[in-house]
């Protein structure tokens, strides 16, 4: 094995220190203030599961911002993103939103292990769930009749995401009732073309995770991804049929064999996760670069290494940044 390819699953971004105002951490990306109403947002390997930091999985953050980048390119057509500018594999400069309080998860199947996962409160007895009314007889990773949206607070890093009901957002007062109307539909038809582009790559896209926000003159965006194996559920679409009549767990294309390494180890969520084999990052990295390159068609192409350096380099200059290592 290379130095070069040895390096690729060794150097890792965790978090970088930029000469900017207003830095901002959040579960996976930092972000800066940038002049004229815009944000600078770096894409960290960090992988978060049980709204916890678990581990760095190797190139993770560059898929993820590409990933995410070709999505908003993508997409323009069914609602404006906050998207404007790539200067880095794992930077992406964007219109400086004001986030809306919510998470808005769409799903398709009934799956999960989280607490916040239909299956699980399913599992433990729960119909009607997110508002909605579920029958009994269902099983894990069954498709729904239609996809529904599931919405939920949006927790500080640590704490866990609050289930709502589509109503409760607006009887809460955290969405006005015309915009969250329109956000219902957006995250419908966003997530209805996820699954088109998913099926001609030979993908299930089963659930997903959208954030909203609002620029300064009160537009509708979306932000912070979309469509990427963090805050989705991609399944392979040819061995699922078979796997789910033999009650076997779909072929992942995300982080959810990370969720069930630590559910198998007993975790829940609550206090420091265990450890995990290190093969199971490995995996997780491999798994996260194949999806991007069955959803867009693309090779995978590494960014040149150490990370840190090259991001460095690649902002000397952008908006009359002055940035040095």
């Amino acid at each position: 094995m290379s130095n070069n390819h040895d390096q690729q699953y060794t150097d890792v971004l965790t978090d970088i220190e930029l000469p900017l105002e207003n830095r901002r951490i959040g579960k996976v990306r930092v972000s800066y203030e940038l002049p004229n109403g815009q944000r600078l947002f770096v894409t960290t390997d960090r992988l978060s599961a049980f709204d916890q930091i678990m581990a760095t999985v190797p190139m993770k953050g560059q898929v993820l911002n590409q990933l995410a980048k070709w999505w908003f390119d993508n997409t323009r057509d069914i609602v404006a993103n906050h998207a404007l500018s790539m200067p880095d594999p794992n930077v992406l400069i964007a219109i400086a939103a004001q986030p809306l309080p919510v998470e808005v998860i769409v799903r398709g199947y009934i799956t999960g292990v989280t607490s916040t996962s239909l299956w699980k409160r399913y599992e433990d007895g729960a119909r009607d769930i997110y508002g909605y009314a579920f029958p009994d007889g269902l099983k894990k990773n069954q498709q729904l009749p239609a996809a529904i949206v599931t919405p939920t607070t949006k927790a500080e890093m640590g704490q866990h995401d609050e289930a709502l009901t589509c109503d409760q957002v607006v009887d809460q007062g955290l969405v006005e009732p015309e915009l969250w109307a329109e956000v219902q539909r957006v995250a419908l038809a966003l997530f209805a073309r996820g699954q088109q582009v998913a099926q001609r790559a030979g993908l299930i896209l089963a659930d997903t995770k959208y954030e909203f926000g609002l620029d300064s003159q009160g537009k509708l965006l979306l932000i912070d991804e979309m469509h990427t194996p963090d805050s989705s559920r991609f399944w392979d679409a040819e061995s699922f049929p078979e796997r789910f009549a033999n009650g076997l767990e779909p072929i992942s294309m995300d982080k959810e064999i990370i969720r069930r390494a630590l559910a198998d180890a007993g975790y829940k969520g609550d206090g420091p996760p265990p450890q995990l084999d290190e093969s199971v990052w490995l995996e997780t990295s491999k798994r996260y670069t194949s999806a991007y390159e069955v959803l867009t068609g693309q090779k995978f192409v590494p960014g040149e290494r150490p990370i840190t350096e090259r991001i460095k380099r690649n902002l000397q200059g952008v908006m009359g940044l002055c940035v040095h290592k």
